[in-house]
């Protein structure tokens, strides 16, 4: 089984030209056209936290939502939100805590694809290097305490700019942490702030930062990419 994973930091729907257009957001979406997608910045952060994709475009695209909201207005937790194919069935969703002197927290669901159930993950790590230690320290832990052994895949702006260094160590030899290129800014990209972390049930067939035309004015952000194949044990 062969899935295509996109994390998307969509900067509230606000593009490089200071409009809020959610539309747009969509349409890089399209132009990737990922089986599971995590967003980041996708509620706004003061008042009702209402959400910057207006459901009924969401109720229109191919994807569906993964239910973490706590208010009616929100598609996400702290602004993580996380779409799936529609033909995907839905078990669990969650909105997690993290460790911070900040809101900052995580979407999190278990899916089943072609009869196998895995788990996602959708996430913003803090700016300070040592709260996002503690972070992943706190993801990795969920993922451990769980009763099932499942596929997992941790998504999102993990705001480090080294490769394998920092905070991303904390991953360890229990994940391939999926770097596809420089994301961070969009026009003209020089930080890998961006990643998809796959637990060792999965392998990395390919992966990119989808940049385009229309992505590269979307957003402060490239999504990026990547094609993981779950493995036979």
């Amino acid at each position: 089984m062969r899935l295509t994973f996109a994390s998307y930091n969509i900067h509230k729907a606000v593009g490089l030209d200071r409009k809020r257009d959610p539309e747009r957001i969509l349409s890089v979406l399209h132009e990737v056209d990922a089986d599971i997608i995590a967003l980041q910045e996708a509620d706004r952060r003061i008042g009702a936290r209402e959400t910057c994709i207006p459901r009924a475009e969401i109720d229109d695209s191919p994807w569906r939502l993964v239910e973490v909201a706590k208010r009616p207005r929100s598609i996400g937790w702290h602004g993580n939100a996380l779409l799936v194919r529609r033909k995907f069935e839905v078990h669990d969703a969650e909105p997690l805590d993290l460790p911070t002197l900040e809101p900052r927290g995580a979407a999190c669901g278990e899916i089943t694809v072609e009869g196998q159930r895995i788990r996602i993950i959708g996430t913003h790590l803090d700016l300070s290097g040592l709260r996002r230690r503690d972070q992943i320290r706190s993801l990795c832990g969920f993922v451990d305490g769980c009763s099932r052994n499942l596929p997992s895949v941790i998504m999102g702006d993990f705001n480090q700019w080294g490769r394998a260094t920092g905070a991303m160590r904390e991953f360890a030899d229990r994940w391939a942490v999926v770097t596809p290129g420089k994301s961070y800014p969009s026009r003209q990209p020089v930080a890998a702030l961006d990643r998809i972390v796959a637990s060792t049930h999965w392998k990395c067939v390919e992966s990119r930062v989808h940049h385009t035309g229309l992505s590269a004015i979307a957003s402060d952000h490239l999504p990026v990419v990547a094609t993981l194949e779950l493995i036979n044990k």
